[in-house]
């Protein structure tokens, strides 16, 4: 189907728009295509897509098809989903009942999990999604690797719309919160005991140690935003371990500079054939990690991190396991001795992803240095397939109501360069 030649700003909808739809399991079944564009029903409004981040989650939901368990078993051969799941919108068009609450033109990046129970096309639920309490965008609910994305009242009334007006985040920036917002969910669940004086109660502060060792295992996309927060949060020293020296390389050029400013020291370490422990050890002049964050998906990094772990820290296990892959080994010696937390965060909240926009309306991160490559809505199989296949050190993000003929790798994607690739 061709689309319809229709203004693309302002309140006027296009007949159809691109779309990336699944309507069954694998990669065959996945695709960029023509269909038709969404109008507001009551309590709902059309965002216009202005830029969506490419997540690894898309090839997992593709991987398993209507067995994923967001999905709840929902028939994609008869009601195709449109997947994405981090992204930013303008307003396009309200539906009845939003005119006083929604303006057209205003900016929102979109949190996507949402909890609350299916309203939107309850009907194409098994069982009419009784016992569901969890739905997210990019799954059952309309996603963001669109030109345009219906928001339905599920995520309106759960407060998932987290407004952009009077912060001038460029619009791949804004799209790449989501991520952010897991980090800083994932650091709010850390739990330390304090107890300066033995006679004195312990007290429990949340989030990662001020003052203390913070070790980040995995030197991806996920543990760069991992490192970008922590360096925030005041601690003396972050080390950073990951197998593959390219990945270190990046680290140190993208975060050395800022880790000096604010006084931090910041290791990068190579595991492969060296003592780690022995390495944090002679760092922190006999001290273990505070916190010690496993953000890779490897049952192995979970049980080679225990041994890093103080007293009183906490284990952080931010990397999704595969179901192959998920059953780990627990020292229980070393976590009844240690008195240590283990914890791990499946994704953020609206709270979290508000508090990822104001860290990049303050300039508290910079979210051009995570931004390895940007294309088109065209591209989006070309990304999901370097996701997979390991060949990207970065966020990739399109945007999806701007033709553009090639993919671009970016050492970094500021909003100048956004303006000059728009035009705008």
């Amino acid at each position: 189907m061709e689309p319809t030649a229709t203004s693309r700003t302002g309140i006027g909808l296009p007949d159809t728009m691109r779309a990336f739809v699944l309507d069954g399991q694998g990669f065959d079944h996945a695709g960029t295509r023509f269909i038709e564009t969404p109008r507001p029903g009551p309590g709902q409004l059309v965002g216009r897509v202005d830029a969506a981040g490419i997540c690894s989650s898309v090839n997992k939901v593709i991987a398993q098809g209507s067995a994923h368990t967001l999905m709840y078993g929902w028939d994609l051969v008869a009601h195709p989903a449109i997947l994405g799941d981090e992204g930013v919108i303008t307003v396009a068009a309200t539906g009845e009942g939003l005119a006083d609450r929604f303006t057209i033109g205003e900016r929102y990046a979109v949190q996507p999990a949402i909890d609350a129970a299916p309203v939107t096309n309850r009907d194409w639920y098994p069982n009419h999604g009784q016992g569901i309490r969890k739905v997210a965008i990019g799954y059952t609910l309309p996603g963001l690797l669109a030109e345009y994305v219906l928001i339905g009242q599920e995520a309106i009334d759960a407060g998932c719309l987290i407004p952009l007006e009077g912060a001038a985040i460029p619009a791949a920036h804004a799209a790449i919160a989501e991520p952010i917002s897991c980090v800083i969910s994932a650091h709010a669940h850390h739990l330390h005991l304090v107890q300066p004086d033995p006679r004195l109660a312990r007290h429990a502060v949340l989030g990662l140690r001020p003052g203390g060792i913070v070790v980040i295992i995995g030197a991806g996309a996920m543990g760069r935003m991992h490192l970008d927060v922590a360096l925030g949060a005041g601690p003396r020293m972050v080390v950073v371990a990951d197998r593959h020296d390219r990945r270190l390389d990046l680290v140190r050029a993208r975060f050395g500079d800022r880790a000096r400013e604010l006084g931090v020291s910041l290791v990068t370490v190579n595991p492969v054939g060296t003592d780690l422990r022995a390495v944090i050890l002679d760092l922190g002049d006999g001290a273990l990690a505070d916190d010690v964050i496993v953000a890779a998906g490897n049952s192995g990094a979970v049980e080679w991190a225990q041994q890093l772990v103080a007293r009183y820290g906490v284990l952080d296990l931010f990397g999704g396991l595969a179901s192959d892959d998920a059953i780990v080994g627990l020292d229980g010696r070393a976590v009844h001795y240690g008195e240590f937390s283990v914890t791990g965060s499946s994704g953020g909240g609206p709270h979290d992803l508000a508090a990822a926009v104001d860290l990049m309306a303050s300039g508290r991160i910079d979210p051009a240095r995570h931004i390895s490559h940007v294309g088109d809505l065209e591209h989006t199989a070309d990304f999901l397939a370097m996701i997979r296949d390991r060949l990207n050190d970065g966020k990739a993000v399109v945007y999806p109501n701007h033709r553009l003929p090639v993919i671009r790798a970016v050492d970094s994607w500021t909003g100048e360069d956004e303006r000059a690739l728009l035009g705008g």
